[in-house]
């Protein structure tokens, strides 16, 4: 006698988007857990360690639709803003902003705005973050210039040869922890007097939004005093905009396994 079998229960879920978290400087995936939210968004973060957003009160249509996604809205016309917070401190807090709906085709699941492919968000180090072997130990002060208020959430950026070789962010004391990684021990120089260098030469570049930072002054910091709201900056948000943001540009000299120190000065209007 052949049994019958019955659906007693089912349990469909239908993904948004998953967010993949990795360390900004050595592109690791962080495996440990960190706290990713957003405003009527259902997050879970999964056994692989991908933050899976299971609904969002603006796509509630897309939820239970899994033979064919709606129409509406359509691909990338949304925008969702999360969260993404370490408890450990060891990473800066930042937000990232993601276009939704996915594109849901098989057919070009390779794409960078596919449903089947994460999105990686770059988590950057925050100044108890560990250093290896060989790498440029850059470390940033940020301030006003008129004021001395410490800038809080500007974006620094490490740039040789027209190449961005990392990135980092300031805490609210106008901090920022910025490892080099890849600096060769040495190279091939371009001075024909000079077979091989052991320094490169690069410019710090420093961008400041007062709209998405904050501004802290210096005597709360020397009293340890955080402003209600510590920075909580889009890292993508401030490369796009920042041609028009108020910035500074500083050379600097770098070299394997070398610590460097750099006092920066912005003039906020």
């Amino acid at each position: 006698m052949t049994g019958q079998l019955r659906d007693l229960e089912r349990v469909e879920r239908r993904a948004l988007t998953a967010l993949r978290c990795i360390d900004a400087t050595t592109r690791a995936p962080i495996d440990d857990p960190l706290i990713v939210s957003a405003p009527g968004a259902r997050l879970v973060r999964n056994r692989t360690g991908l933050y899976v957003v299971g609904s969002w009160t603006r796509l509630a249509t897309h939820e239970t639709a899994f033979d064919q996604p709606p129409a509406a809205p359509p691909i990338g016309s949304e925008s969702l803003t999360l969260d993404v917070r370490d408890p450990s401190g060891r990473y800066l807090s930042r937000r990232v902003t993601v276009a939704l709906p996915r594109d849901p085709s098989p057919a070009r699941a390779g794409q960078a705005d596919s449903l089947f492919r994460p999105v990686d968000v770059e988590m950057f180090p925050g100044a108890s973050a560990p250093v290896s072997a060989n790498w440029v130990e850059l470390r940033v002060s940020v301030r006003e210039t008129a004021s001395g208020d410490t800038l809080g959430g500007a974006l620094i950026r490490v740039v040789a040869e027209a190449r961005v070789l990392a990135r980092g962010l300031t805490d609210w004391r106008g901090e920022a922890f910025v490892p080099v990684a890849g600096v060769p021990v040495t190279t091939w120089s371009a001075d024909p007097a000079a077979v091989i260098v052991t320094e490169i030469p690069a410019t710090l570049e420093c961008y400041f939004d007062a709209a998405a930072g904050t501004r802290t002054p210096a005597p709360s910091v020397r009293a340890g005093l955080a402003p209600a709201q510590t920075p909580l900056p889009d890292p993508q948000a401030l490369e796009i905009a920042r041609a028009g943001l108020p910035q500074s540009m500083t050379p600097v000299v770098l070299a394997a396994g070398r610590s460097l120190a750099v006092a920066v000065a912005i003039a906020v209007p």
